[in-house]
C-alpha cells in the first residue's frame, strides 16, 4: 500500500539548499495522498541520481542543469540569456514595494500583486507569498522599458512593457537548437490615483509621496530600481505626439491624438508605435521592438488606394559571424498615416528602399488611383518615381552641358545652330570661343532677333 506520509528526509536531501521548493511541495502535498506518493517518488529518484556512481562529467551536468536548476521554459523567472542563468526571485527576499490588483497581459493574462525587490520584479497571486511561475524579471536583465497609452479604450489606461535582454526581436522562424526567447512583461494601469490599501512594502512611505497618480508611482518605482541595479541608462520611453501622431480620429477618445497605427502582422491585428528609439509592435504575442540602430531599411509595399504595407529590414548579425538580416512586414496601414510615417523614417535617417527591384513584384497597385503616368497619387511610389525622374533628367542635362554649354532643355532645334566649345570653360551663353567665330556670330544674331 502506498505511503500516506511525506518523506521529508528524502525531500530535504533531494532539494538541499532549495527551501522554496521544499516548502512548495509540503504545501501541495495537502491536496491528497496521491500527491504525497508522487512527491515521494520524485524525491527518491533525485536522490538516486545524486548518489549513483556515474561519470563525473555526467553528474556535473545533472547538478548544473537537472530538475532543480533548470530555468522555466517560458524564458522568464530565471532567464537563460546567452548561456547565463539569472537567479530566480524568492519569497524570502525583502519586498520593498508591492502594488495590488494589477492586470498583467503578458506573459500571463491575470490579476496579480506586483512585488519590487532589490533584485527582481515579480508577480504573485493575491493569496500566495510565492512568485508566480514565469512572471519574474531581474532588474539587471531589463534592456528596454516603455509606458504607452492603451488604444481603443474609452477610459484612459497605460501599458508598461519591460523587455529583458535578447527578447525584443523574435525571429519569424524558430532557430533549431537556440535557447527559448524570454517573453516581456506587459501590465496595465488605470489613469488616476491608485486605490486605497493597494500599496505596501518597506518603501510604502516613500511611495506615498508619488502616489497621487498611478503612472507617476510606477515611473518612480521602476526608475529607482533600475538605477539601483546599475541600469540607469535604461529609461522609460513614452510616445511623443510631436514625433508621431496618427491622422485618424480616435472614436473612443476623440479629443486625444492617437500615437499608434493599427496594422496586421500575418493574421494578427495589433498596433505600431513610432517611438524616439525605434518601432514597437504590440500588444499581441510575440511583441516586437525594432531599435533604430538595428533598422537596415524601411520600405513601402502593396501600395493601394486606402492602405499600404510597411516592411522593416533588421540587422540580426552577431559579432564575429556572417552578416544576416531579417524582414518584418506590417500590413494594412491606412494611407492617411503615410505622411507621418515617412517623416519619421526620414527624420531618423532610416534607409528607404521602396524602389528596390525586389519590391516591384510585391506591389499590388491594381485598385489604386493613378496619374497620367500610371503612378499612384499621393503614394510613396509616385513620390519616389518623381524624385528619380528629376534626378535622371538633371543628370542628363549635366552630361549634355559638358559638350554643349548652350544647350537649353526647354527648346527644340536650336542645338543645330548653337556653338560648342568644350575646350573653353569660360564661354558665355551667347556662343562659342575663338575657333568657332562664325557660329558664334549666328548665335548672336539669333539672340538679337529673339529680343526684338
Amino acid at each position: 500500500m502506498a505511503s500516506q506520509n511525506l518523506d521529508v528526509q528524502n525531500l530535504a536531501r533531494a532539494f538541499e539548499g532549495r527551501s522554496d521548493i521544499q516548502d512548495a511541495i509540503r504545501n501541495a502535498s495537502a491536496a491528497g495522498p496521491h500527491y504525497i506518493e508522487l512527491f515521494n517518488q520524485i524525491s527518491l529518484h533525485v536522490c538516486g541520481l545524486i548518489s549513483s556512481p556515474e561519470p563525473a562529467s555526467k553528474k556535473r551536468r545533472i547538478d548544473d542543469q537537472g530538475l532543480v536548476a533548470r530555468p522555466a521554459s517560458s524564458g522568464t523567472n530565471g532567464h537563460a540569456l546567452n548561456g547565463i542563468v539569472t537567479a530566480t526571485a524568492s519569497s524570502s527576499d525583502p519586498v520593498l514595494l508591492e502594488i495590488k490588483d494589477i492586470s498583467v497581459v503578458v506573459p500571463q493574462r491575470k490579476k496579480y500583486t506586483l512585488c519590487f525587490t532589490s533584485t527582481h520584479l515579480y508577480a504573485r497571486l493575491p493569496d500566495s507569498k510565492e512568485p508566480a511561475p514565469g512572471v519574474s524579471f531581474a532588474w539587471s536583465d531589463i534592456e528596454y522599458a516603455f509606458c504607452l497609452p492603451v488604444p481603443e479604450k474609452t477610459q484612459k489606461q497605460h501599458n508598461y512593457i519591460l523587455f529583458p535582454r535578447n527578447s525584443a526581436i523574435t525571429p519569424s522562424r524558430p532557430v533549431p537548437g537556440a535557447p527559448p526567447i524570454p517573453e516581456p512583461l506587459v501590465f496595465t494601469i488605470p489613469d488616476g490615483a491608485p486605490k486605497p490599501g493597494t500599496i505596501g512594502g518597506l518603501e510604502a512611505a516613500a511611495a506615498a509621496a508619488v502616489s497621487d497618480d498611478t503612472k507617476t508611482l510606477f515611473n518612480w518605482a521602476i526608475t529607482t530600481r533600475l538605477k539601483a541595479a546599475g541600469k540607469g541608462s535604461t529609461k522609460i520611453v513614452q510616445a511623443d505626439e510631436k514625433l508621431f501622431a496618427s491622422e485618424l480620429r480616435q472614436p473612443h477618445r476623440p479629443s486625444e491624438k492617437a500615437v499608434h497605427v493599427k496594422a496586421f502582422r500575418g493574421a494578427k491585428d495589433g498596433y505600431l508605435f513610432f517611438l524616439p528609439n525605434g518601432i514597437l509592435w504590440a500588444f499581441k504575442k510575440p511583441l516586437l521592438f525594432l531599435p533604430n540602430e538595428r533598422i537596415a531599411a524601411v520600405s513601402y509595399t502593396s501600395v493601394l488606394q486606402r492602405t499600404f504595407n510597411l516592411a522593416v529590414e533588421i540587422d540580426t548579425s552577431v559579432p564575429g559571424e556572417e552578416e544576416s538580416k531579417e524582414e518584418y512586414e506590417f500590413a494594412m496601414l491606412d494611407q492617411e498615416d503615410f505622411g507621418g510615417i515617412d517623416t519619421f523614417v526620414k527624420r531618423h535617417g532610416l534607409q528607404d528602399k521602396s524602389m528596390a527591384d525586389q519590391r516591384k513584384a510585391k506591389r499590388l497597385n491594381i485598385n489604386a488611383v493613378k496619374d497620367e503616368d500610371g503612378n499612384i497619387i499621393g503614394s510613396a511610389e509616385s513620390t519616389e518615381l518623381a524624385k528619380a525622374a528629376t534626378e535622371a533628367e538633371q543628370a542628363a542635362v549635366d552630361e549634355e552641358d559638358e559638350d554643349e554649354e548652350d544647350y537649353d532643355p526647354g527648346s527644340e532645334g536650336e542645338s543645330e545652330g548653337s556653338g560648342s566649345s568644350s575646350d573653353d570653360d569660360d564661354s558665355d551663353d551667347t556662343g562659342g570661343g575663338d575657333e568657332d567665330g562664325e557660329e558664334g556670330e549666328e548665335d548672336e544674331n539669333e539672340n538679337e532677333e529673339d529680343e526684338l
